[in-house]
């Protein structure tokens, strides 16, 4: 039997839920910013399995963790502790505003729970959430309904009652949504998902006081933009501004499925023996692969090398656009989380960008339907970045 990609492919569409647009190839290997295909073609990777393997692909730490605690205790449940995530939850509450931490399997599960955490904790007739126009919470029914872009409800509806979305960057407009049933605002620090556009202090500061005003809960959503990805361990902490929740996930155990929701010690007692659980959260070789990770994202000097390599990245990008002025108006985003703004001409290229790109062996991806997002592994190198610009700039040179 032969085992080329287009063989598996063929193999996959047969048996597989069509709900992805994948690209035509089958990865069998990852080192570092590198994968391989199972036709022998190598990729550089500059979406880490959207911000996921945030120390690179098999990092050898993560691994030999992973392969350990596989040799230990693979799973208990919950209904026992394990060594693995007492430690990890240590480890979050010693480096983040949190007393307590909650283990769930992803990003959404992280998210469904700090908003059942949130109507909790509030009186009975509280449970409205006001979330932001653009935010990308998951993709569970609660989260899809918190999410605020009406392309992800379609066809889904109707959507769970008690989310609204206020306007992106207006103040009162959110202050005037808040009503008598309202318990939270949801919002992420930096919206990845609706093209890495960075909430301003100021606007993330009045949104804390209207909080604070009005007796909200504040729930971040550091889904993608956590443990590292703008340089901090969490965004939040370069702006001024400290939640109530956080949830966290993606990169947490570098590649494992992993989420976590933190939170303060009296927020936290609202849920209490059988009001919330997770058969495989914390899962003691997901929270292994996450200890392992974590302690090298918080050693000496990493990330300052991550905002350092990042500043690089968004030059470079920043470099393209004053080059491409058809294409490209310039570049944003915090740490190793950057994205190319794209005009109008530059948008209607983006898909062709992208998969001329990944015919050339680069991985990056066109995200908001506005510009091309880059959320390499924190430990991409910058004769990396420089390879992948010049070839970026290539193909933008290239297009009619």
């Amino acid at each position: 039997m032969s085992n080329t990609s287009q063989d598996w492919i063929q193999r996959a569409d047969r048996v597989l839920v069509g709900n992805y647009s994948r690209f035509p190839a089958t990865m069998v290997q990852g080192r570092g910013s590198k994968l391989k295909d199972a036709d022998g073609r190598e990729y550089l990777d500059f979406l880490s399995g959207i911000a996921v393997c945030a120390l690179g692909h098999c990092h050898p730490a993560v691994t030999r963790a992973i392969c350990e605690q596989a040799g230990e205790l693979v799973h208990v449940s919950n209904l026992f502790y394990t060594r693995p995530q007492i430690e990890l939850a240590e480890l979050l509450v010693a480096n983040s505003f949190a007393d307590r931490v909650f283990f769930a399997n992803s990003g959404a599960e992280a998210n469904e729970a700090a908003i059942k955490l949130a109507r909790k904790h509030s009186a009975a007739a509280r449970f409205e959430i006001i979330s932001l126009a653009g935010s990308f919470h998951g993709r569970t029914l609660a989260t899809v309904a918190a999410t605020g872009q009406p392309r992800f409800h379609q066809g889904f509806e109707p959507m769970p009652a008690g989310f609204v979305h206020a306007p992106f960057g207006d103040l009162s407009g959110l202050e005037a949504m808040i009503g008598p049933r309202t318990c939270a605002v949801l919002c992420e620090p930096l919206q990845g998902e609706s093209g890495v556009r960075l909430l301003a202090p100021d606007y993330l500061k009045g949104i804390r006081e209207l909080c604070d005003r009005n007796g909200l809960l504040l729930i971040f959503d550091e889904v993608q933009t956590g443990i590292g990805r703008t340089g901090t361990l969490f965004a939040h902490e370069q702006l001024g501004v400290v939640p109530d929740i956080l949830t966290s996930a993606k990169a947490l155990a570098n590649g494992l499925p992993l989420g976590a929701m933190l939170t303060t010690e009296k927020i936290a007692a609202s849920l209490t023996p059988g009001s919330h659980a997770s058969t495989f959260g914390g899962n003691p070789v997901a929270a292994a692969a996450a200890v392992a990770t974590l302690k090298i994202v918080l050693g000496k000097g990493f990330l300052d090398e991550v905002r350092a390599t990042g500043d690089y990245l968004g030059e470079q990008l920043a470099g393209l656009a004053r080059k491409h002025r058809q294409y490209a108006t310039g570049s944003r985003g915090m740490g190793m989380i950057r994205a190319l703004e794209l005009t109008g001409a530059g948008i209607d290229q983006g898909i062709t960008l992208v998969n001329r790109m990944f015919d050339q062996g680069f991985l990056i991806n066109f995200a908001g339907n506005t510009v091309l997002r880059f959320v390499p592994p924190l430990t991409v190198g910058r004769p990396e970045i420089d390879t992948m610009i010049s070839a970026l700039d290539q193909t933008l040179a290239a297009l009619p």
